[in-house]
């Protein structure tokens, strides 16, 4: 009986060691390492999964959000900083704007403001909430890089919200003259929520109401932690306007972000999406084209009225009676920041 029991362990023995023998040399790979687990590699020297993301990824982290309204160069500026050599921004993730819109509508409500509150959930803990899933997906959707950056075009409708549970963070701005992002968002058929593509008027006053929300809060934010880029000074000036850009980043200069175009596709280069609209204009060089593509396009009676459908025009330094203005004359950014705030202390204030 002894001799039977140890035959059929030591059976048992032979037979475990020549399955992980066979294992062991057919090739059987392990999984790859996530994206979140390759940053902590590269960024802390340590991979440590046991510990929460944000004591690994601190909120004083300097995350980088670009934002705009759409059609207005954010992919472009996404992907010429992608070519830089210590940033990863990617793709757009189309559920970060969703999230902030949704954590904005709570606050708005009183409703929904006291039964949170009724059940202990309080503005510090909903933070902590959106703060863990916005650097859940930031970190976890693209490769890893010692600077991370964000492109959601309208994310920046919460930029004060963002700047404020992100301390460190940075925004890039993406201005476009208004006739030329509304009549690529209609030519092109981009579909946005509440605007109506057969209506140049409706467009451009819901153009100029949006950018409006975002321009107020770059400015609230201030010089130090919000840089408005215009899309015309970009193709126009890029050099100069990403040196300016990168020293606004606290980022080395890489001349790698001229030319994206060639690290498309490549390790550590640029990623395109094959659903976002501007992925197929992005994959050429930087260039002037798109510049003046709207004149002759928007209905005289548009045209007439600019002024006062597209206040934002004027305040961004657009000549709303120009078609098309002289994109040429180079104006610095700092002087969108003094307009605006002369335009304000000149502003008649409403009675209460």
């Amino acid at each position: 009986m002894r001799n039977t029991r140890s035959s059929l362990l030591l059976g048992c023995v032979l037979l475990c060691s020549a399955s992980l023998l066979y294992l062991g040399m057919s090739g059987i790979k392990c999984p790859p390492k996530s994206h979140r687990y390759r940053w902590m590699e590269l960024n802390l020297g340590s991979a440590n999964q046991s510990l929460s993301l944000t004591e690994h990824f601190p909120e004083e982290t300097p995350l980088i959000f670009i934002g705009g309204f759409p059609r207005s160069g954010t992919t472009l500026m996404r992907v010429m900083l992608d070519a830089h050599n210590a940033v990863r921004c990617g793709e757009e993730t189309r559920v970060i704007p969703r999230l902030l819109a949704m954590r904005a509508t709570w606050s708005r409500s009183v409703k929904e403001r006291m039964r949170l509150d009724e059940a202990g959930v309080t503005d510090q803990v909903l933070d902590s909430a959106v703060r863990a899933f916005l650097l859940e997906v930031i970190v976890g959707h693209g490769e890893p890089a010692p600077r991370l950056c964000n492109k959601d075009p309208f994310a920046l409708k919460s930029l004060s919200y963002l700047s404020r549970i992100f301390p460190k963070a940075k925004f890039v701005l993406m201005l476009r003259d208004g006739r030329a992002t509304v009549h690529s968002m209609i030519s092109r058929k981009v579909t946005i929520s509440g605007f109506d593509l057969s209506n140049y008027r409706d467009c451009l006053t819901k153009w100029s109401s949006a950018v409006e929300t975002m321009f107020s809060q770059c400015q609230a934010a201030g010089e130090s932690r919000c840089l408005p880029v215009r899309y015309e000074q970009l193709v126009l000036h890029t050099e100069e306007e990403m040196r300016k850009l990168l020293h606004f980043l606290e980022l080395q200069w890489d001349p790698s972000v001229l030319h994206h175009e060639e690290l498309i596709g490549k390790a550590g280069g640029v990623s395109l999406s094959k659903v976002e609209r501007s992925t197929d204009q992005v994959m050429k060089p930087v260039n002037t084209d798109a510049l003046s593509k709207w004149v002759g396009h928007i209905p005289s009676d548009v045209i007439s009225d600019m002024a006062e459908i597209a206040p934002m025009l004027a305040r961004l330094g657009y000549d709303p009676h120009a078609n098309p203005p002289d994109y040429t004359r180079p104006e610095p950014t700092e002087s969108l920041f003094n307009d605006s705030q002369n335009l304000k202390a000149t502003e008649t204030p409403h009675p209460s």
